[in-house]
């Protein structure tokens, strides 16, 4: 055995007979709760008592479980879409097996929407798409649970996953239905945007219910990303509006800070327990964060221009920039740069540190990648009910 590995098991059982040993379960979990999730994965193995007060479901909430791993996303290369994940953490996390092949029966696998280590996946047939399920599964323990399609499934524009680990190991999915597909009628293009029925699936009761949506219609043209914050689903669209529904079907809008017609990309994440809305414009990137949802009340937390970012390197009209998430702990945004480059378009992944100011290459995401950029964060300890 190595001498580092001797001295850090003695530094180890020395903490855990240490005076820290005798504060109490409660002053514990203060402290721990403190700590960032590297520093909690280091605690487990100092003893057994931390390791369960660290995974037990009471703390879940309040102790870091997991971070930001990388990316799933999508690339074509000769006229195939290939799937791909791209680490953005280094070597703590293991190795993600993006083609999922531990779903067995898939001819056809698309990633539709990731929440809180979950992987929402559409499974259909190459001969007929129509003959479909929907599958949640958690590629870090590569389990898996079959949610079964609806009769609009095939035809939903839009389905999004709410999954919260702190509160239940348990899962939602929203369907969002086209008024074109509920009233048989495809002749209008505005019908084909318009989502006039939500349908949500709870894997405790393991059925669907459906309920006609917002009063006011949702224009999908911006119905880009989603974001799942305390049992509420927050979704991008048109006419100024961020659109939430909750698990139990309720409805409401919050207005967004500022006009769509002045944001350009545009899409909601979650950080630090905050909603936060994020902008690109022709010239710059700004991030707010929600303060109150009652009041609509906004806080700008970032506004910088391209030129500052990047100099004159990704200026050029042709270039076109995208916030893709946030970081769930840090004060940390992800972009993306598209850019053409000799009749080729390419992707470059950066992070920005919003308290240093930081700029930092990630890597290149290869030719023609494509959204969505799902953030992945794994999920360890937690199993799915009714997995396989």
């Amino acid at each position: 055995m190595a001498r580092g590995s001797r001295k850090k098991k003695r530094d180890t059982r020395r903490m855990a007979r240490g005076p820290v040993s005798e504060l109490p379960d409660d002053l514990l979990v203060e402290i721990l709760s403190r700590l960032p999730f590297k520093s909690t994965r280091c605690c487990m193995c100092v003893s057994t008592r931390w390791r369960d007060l660290i995974s037990h479901p009471d703390h879940r909430k309040n102790i870091s479980q997991s971070t930001l791993a990388g990316f799933f996303f999508e690339t074509w290369d000769t006229d195939q879409v290939s799937r791909r994940y791209q680490s953005v953490s280094g070597n703590w996390c293991p190795r993600i097996n993006s083609s999922l092949s531990f779903l067995p029966g898939c001819e056809k696998l698309d990633i539709l929407d990731c929440c809180n280590g979950l992987l929402l996946c559409k499974c259909c047939q190459d001969t007929d798409r129509k003959i479909m399920d929907y599958v949640v599964c958690n590629p870090a323990t590569e389990k898996w649970v079959v949610v079964p399609a609806t009769n609009w499934s095939s035809e939903s524009c839009k389905v999004r996953l709410g999954f919260d680990p702190a509160v239940s190991s348990h899962f939602h999915v929203f369907e969002f239905v086209p008024t074109c597909v509920w009233d048989g009628d495809k002749s209008g293009d505005h019908s084909q945007r318009c989502i006039k029925v939500v349908g949500i699936y709870s894997s405790k009761a393991g059925v669907w219910t459906r309920q006609r949506a917002w009063d006011l219609p949702i224009e999908t043209v911006h119905f880009i990303g989603s974001a799942f914050l305390t049992g509420i689903l927050y979704l991008t669209c048109n006419d100024d509006l961020v659109a939430t529904i909750d698990v139990d079907g309720n409805c409401s809008f919050v207005r967004v800070p500022k006009p769509h017609y002045q944001c350009g990309a545009y899409d909601v994440y979650v950080s630090r327990g905050h909603l936060y809305f994020a902008s690109c414009d022709a010239s710059e990137i700004s991030i707010w964060v929600l303060e109150d949802f009652s009041t609509a009340k906004w806080t700008l937390k970032l506004n910088v221009s391209y030129m500052l970012l990047f100099g004159t390197r990704y200026t050029s009209h042709d270039d076109h920039c995208c916030v893709i998430s946030a970081h769930p702990e840090h004060n940390v945004i992800f972009i993306i740069v598209k850019y053409t480059l000799y009749w080729r378009s390419l992707v470059e992944l950066f992070s920005y540190a919003i308290d240093s100011k930081e700029l930092r290459s990630i890597c290149d995401l290869g030719r023609e990648s494509s959204s969505p950029y799902l953030s992945y964060v794994p999920l360890f300890s937690e199993s799915l009910a009714d997995e396989h």
